[in-house]
């Protein structure tokens, strides 16, 4: 019997980094402005003392594109732009972006529409055996971008009630454009609702470890990854 790959998890937000060895087992410390690779880098190898795995898999808050990271993230220092993680963790290493990789978790069937509340707004569409990571963040919105309302920042600005008002709107929209089965919903902030949004489900940010564990399922048959990242 082939032995499971133990996989070290990494989900950076803009608040905060996680390293998950299991659903349970989470160790975190704080991301920012100041964050930069080495200093990332660093910081796992700190926090992940004692964990023993075979592979790491990372949830990165930017365009990720065949496993490479296209842009610089909006809430982190630069300088992740072609940075090689495999050879500076010294694991074989796959990186995703960090919306897609907890869709992927969350996913359970169908046409899903995954959106993340955080500091931001995380997007990725996922059905049957694809992943598509979006950047719906940079859709226009109220003379400024969708994420400035949606986010932490639009939050703080307009008051809970207001802000809850403009996510239902939105995601409501959003279900119909993508012709989403369903809307999964992550991130911090997705717990300030009082009531969700029709047709959404509320999701839970253990699910980015799940997600993290599916970057590397093969398919029995063809040894190829079960997942396409479109």
């Amino acid at each position: 019997m082939k032995k499971q790959k133990k996989v070290l998890v990494i989900d950076i937000g803009g608040t905060h980094v996680k390293l998950m060895i299991s659903r349970r087992e989470k160790r975190k410390f704080d991301s920012g402005m100041r964050l930069s690779p080495r200093q990332l880098v660093a910081q796992i190898r700190k926090l992940s003392t004692g964990w023993s795995y075979d592979a790491v898999s990372i949830g990165f808050p930017a365009p990720v594109q065949n496993g490479r990271i296209m842009k610089n993230p909006k809430h982190l220092a630069k300088g992740w732009v072609g940075f090689d993680f495999g050879k500076a963790l010294g694991k074989p290493t796959r990186v995703m972006n960090d919306a897609a990789m907890q869709a992927l978790g969350s996913y359970r069937g169908g046409r899903m529409l995954f959106l993340g509340l955080g500091t931001g707004l995380g997007s990725a569409l996922v059905w049957q055996k694809n992943v598509l990571p979006l950047e719906l963040g940079d859709l226009p919105y109220e003379g400024g971008i969708i994420e400035d309302v949606l986010g932490k920042p639009g939050l703080a600005l307009l008051g809970k009630k207001v802000w809850e008002r403009e996510v239902h709107f939105c995601i409501e929209q959003l279900k119909l454009s993508f012709i989403a089965d369903y809307v999964m919903l992550g991130g911090g902030n997705s717990k300030n609702l009082a009531k969700l949004p029709a047709g959404s489900e509320l999701g839970h940010n253990r699910n980015a470890y799940l997600g993290g564990v599916r970057m590397w399922e093969t398919d029995p048959r063809t040894k190829r990854p079960k997942w396409s990242v479109i």
